[in-house]
């Protein structure tokens, strides 16, 4: 069996012969994930001040990260500070074709691996960072009427981009949007389904209907929308943190559900200890309780949750050992 199939019939619950595998560094991978080219037009400005690297994206939001600790950031201006900037927004050119022709190349070069395009935003994750935050959840009761706007300017956007990744022979997308923190959501489910889940129905129905699988990322505890999610057409989901959950209750809903759960051993409440018995007992838990519809991967910024990359390879270790592919498979 391919690792397209096995990937596939793990996404599916349908009796797949082991995991599906995403791993970096040399190790066993099924997956190939490509993301858009770079823009024809935009040159992204960078500078650093002070040991703050500072960048402006394609919308206009400037960005900032200590450049020596981190890959990631968070927004530092938004590119609409009021309102009255909605009307001369920059609206990026996701859907220009030359962004696709490198997808396409990678697309097209593989014949076996399940293939995965990256999404460059959605709707929550864009929004919230055009805005900042705090204003952004403000919005959310007192200004519907322009995050009606600025939402359907987003979702229009992805709605091409999503054409564009199935046209350039991507099998299932991959969209990013943190919908919890710890214990909660940060959105209520009310809230959720009035203003967010008919742009869901919206862009996983384009996807669909170009026989593309939808994968979605969230981090935090995301339990009281998982039905809602899965009803819009969430078909994985991609949780860096499985801890947070019960994990029997969670691998029973998307057994039931067939939908997939995309995983590495939990980030923040596993890898991070460096202790090797607990890692290595965590990861066989996770195949044990997860088996016939997971996916494992690695987290591929390390030294952004203080973890060394030998600890990362107990885990990876013991995912080979519990699935029976010994040292190297």
């Amino acid at each position: 069996m391919t690792p397209y199939e096995i990937v596939l019939r793990n996404i599916t619950h349908r009796s797949p012969p082991r995991p599906g595998l995403n791993f970096d560094r040399g190790r066993l991978n099924d997956l190939l994930l490509v993301g858009l080219g770079p823009s024809p037009a935009h040159r992204h400005r960078i500078w650093v001040e002070g040991g703050i690297e500072y960048r402006e994206d394609e919308w206009g939001c400037i960005w900032h990260r200590m450049a020596a600790d981190s890959t990631r950031g968070e927004v530092f201006r938004p590119a609409l500070p009021d309102w009255g900037c909605l009307s001369e927004l920059r609206v990026p050119d996701y859907d220009h074709p030359a962004r696709y022709v490198e997808m396409r190349a990678h697309f097209a070069g593989e014949d076996e691996r399940y293939k995965v395009a990256g999404m460059p935003g959605w709707i929550f994750a864009t929004a919230r960072c055009l805005r900042g935050m705090e204003d952004y959840f403000v919005d959310l009761v007192w200004h519907r009427r322009e995050i009606n706007r600025l939402h359907e300017i987003i979702a229009s956007l992805l709605e091409r981009v999503i054409v564009r990744c199935a046209e350039a022979g991507a099998d299932a997308i991959l969209f990013w949007e943190d919908l919890g923190v710890q214990d909660r959501l940060i959105i209520g489910p009310a809230m959720w389904r009035d203003v967010f889940a008919p742009h869901y129905r919206r862009l996983c129905g384009v996807a669909h209907a170009h026989g593309l699988k939808v994968l979605m990322h969230s981090c935090g505890y995301n339990w009281e929308l998982l039905d809602d999610l899965i009803e819009t057409g969430v078909d994985c989901f991609q949780f860096d943190q499985p801890a947070l959950y019960d994990q029997p209750a969670l691998a029973a809903k998307l057994r039931e559900r067939r939908v997939g759960l995309w995983s590495p051993v939990d980030i923040q409440r596993v890898l991070p200890t460096g202790d090797r018995a607990f890692i290595e007992a965590e990861a066989r838990r996770m195949v044990e309780t997860f088996r016939g519809g997971l996916i494992v991967k690695n987290y591929p910024d390390l030294a952004g949750i203080g973890v060394e990359e030998e600890w990362d390879d107990w885990a990876y270790r013991a995912v080979l050992e519990a699935i029976g592919l010994g040292e190297e498979g």
